[in-house]
C-alpha cells in the first residue's frame, strides 16, 4: 500500500491545546496509510525544546515558511479605510481583506501551492479555523488538491469565508458538536461537517501531586485550585482572581498558573492590587502540564470561548473536579454538578460561590472527580480520537 502524502498546514502564532492534540494524532498515525509533512507559519518554543524538535523526535518532516513583517503602506491603508468606511461594516472589512491579500494571503498561498505541487500531496489538512486558513484554500484550489479543515476553537466566519469552504472543502472537522453547530449556523454545509471529538490516552501513567506541591512549599491542608493555558484574554484569568479575591475562603488555599503569554504581567498586578500575591503562584510554560494538574484539589476554566479544552480532559484523567465557563467545548465536557460545576462566562459571582462549596468538601471534590475521570475513559480516548479522524483523511485525499 502507498501511503497518502498529506501536507499539514497550521498558520499559528503560538503553541497551545490545539498544538498538543495535533501532536497526539501525529505521534499515532498509521505510517502505512499516511506519509504527513508539516508546513509551519513559526517554529514554536516549547520550553527548552521547540516545534521543530519535537516533530523531529517523532519522525515528521517539517517546513518552515516564515511571515514578513506588515509593511508600512498596508498598515496605513487599512488605517485609511477603516476610517472612511467606518459607517459600512461589511464595505470595510472586505477592503482589509483586499489588503491583505496583496501583500500576505496571496503570496502565501503561492508558497503553499508549491509545495503542494513539488510534494505531489494528495491532501491539504489544516489544523486552524477556516479564517485563518484563506491562503490554504486558495493554494489547494490551484494545485487540485482537496482539502480538511480541523476546526479546533469555536470559529468566527464571514460570508467570502463560508462561500470558500462550502466550494472546497471535502470535510471540515469539528472538535465538539459545538464547534460543529457553531459552523453550520454560520453557513457551512453540514454534509461537509464532521465532529471528532479531543481525545486523550487513559493508559498512559498518572503523576503524584504531592512531590510538586511539597516542593513548592503548598501546606498538606491548603486547597489548591489551578489553570492550565496560555495567559491571553480569552482565558479570562482575570476574572479567577477577581473571584478568589471576593470569596475570602476561610482556610488556606494556593492558586497555580500554568503558561505563559501576553496577559502575565497584568495578572500578576492584579494578584498585588488584590492582596493575593502571597496566594498566587506563576509557574509559566510546562513541557509537562500532568504533574502540576496533579498537585491541584481543583481545576479553574474561565475562558471566553474554546473547542474542546484538552486541560479539561486531562484534569478529569486526574479525577480532578472542574469548574468551568459554559461556553462551546467546556459544557459538553462537564456534566454540571456531576463532574464540575459550571457557570454563565463572565459571571464572576456565580464562580466565586462555586469555589465555597469545593473547597470546604473534600468529599465533594472526590466524588466529582471519579465521575470525571469514568466520563473521560469511557468517551474522550485519543485512540478513538486518532481512528476518526484518520477515516475523515482517508476519505477526503485523492484517490
Amino acid at each position: 500500500m502507498t501511503p497518502k502524502k498529506i501536507l499539514l498546514l497550521d498558520t499559528g502564532n503560538e503553541w497551545g491545546g490545539g498544538t498538543n492534540s495535533m501532536f497526539e494524532l501525529l505521534k499515532r498515525i498509521d505510517r502505512q496509510r499516511f506519509a504527513v509533512t508539516c508546513a509551519f507559519y513559526h517554529d514554536y518554543p516549547r520550553g527548552d525544546s521547540s516545534l521543530s524538535r519535537d516533530l523531529a523526535a517523532i519522525g515528521i518532516p517539517l517546513t518552515l515558511l516564515p511571515q514578513r513583517r506588515q509593511p508600512a503602506w498596508a498598515k496605513l491603508a487599512k488605517e485609511l479605510v477603516r476610517g472612511v468606511l467606518t459607517p459600512w461594516p461589511a464595505r470595510r472589512a472586505r477592503a482589509v481583506r483586499g489588503i491583505d491579500a496583496i501583500w500576505r494571503t496571496r503570496p502565501n498561498a503561492a508558497r503553499i501551492g508549491a509545495l503542494l505541487r513539488q510534494g505531489d500531496f494528495d491532501l491539504l489538512y489544516m489544523n486552524n479555523q477556516p479564517l485563518s486558513n484563506i491562503e490554504g484554500y486558495r493554494a489547494a484550489e490551484a494545485a487540485g488538491v482537496p482539502t480538511v479543515q480541523h476546526c479546533r476553537i469555536e470559529p468566527v466566519l464571514d460570508a467570502p469565508t463560508v462561500a470558500l469552504v462550502n466550494r472546497l472543502a471535502k470535510k471540515v472537522i469539528g472538535v465538539s458538536y459545538g464547534v460543529v453547530r457553531t459552523l453550520t449556523a454560520q453557513g457551512v454545509d453540514e454534509r461537509r461537517c464532521v465532529a471528532v471529538l479531543n481525545g486523550i490516552d487513559p493508559t498512559q501513567p498518572l503523576p503524584d501531586g504531592a512531590p510538586l506541591r511539597a516542593t513548592l512549599g503548598i501546606p498538606d491542608d491548603a486547597v489548591v485550585f489551578g489553570t492550565v493555558g496560555s495567559l491571553i484574554a480569552r482565558k479570562s484569568n482575570h476574572h479567577v482572581l477577581e473571584a478568589l479575591a471576593r470569596a475570602r475562603l476561610p482556610g488556606d488555599w494556593r492558586l497555580i498558573l500554568v503558561g505563559e503569554g501576553r496577559e502575565r504581567e497584568a495578572l500578576q498586578q492584579q494578584a498585588v492590587q488584590l492582596g493575593l500575591a502571597d496566594k498566587v503562584i506563576f509557574a509559566g510554560f510546562q513541557r509537562e502540564p500532568l504533574p502540576w494538574v496533579a498537585a491541584m484539589d481543583v481545576c479553574i476554566l474561565a475562558s471566553s470561548s474554546e473547542g474542546l479544552p484538552r486541560v479539561v480532559l486531562e484534569a478529569m484523567l486526574l479525577s480532578k473536579p472542574v469548574i468551568g465557563s459554559a461556553v462551546v467545548g467546556t459544557r459538553e465536557l462537564i456534566v454540571d454538578g456531576e463532574t464540575g460545576l459550571l457557570y454563565p462566562y463572565g459571571d464572576v459571582a456565580t464562580l466565586t460561590a462555586h469555589l465555597h462549596p469545593l473547597a470546604a468538601n473534600a468529599a465533594l471534590r472526590r466524588t466529582l472527580g471519579e465521575r470525571g475521570h469514568a466520563r473521560v475513559c469511557a468517551h474522550y480516548t485519543v485512540q478513538r480520537y486518532v481512528c476518526e479522524v484518520e477515516a475523515v483523511l482517508a476519505e477526503a485525499a485523492r484517490p
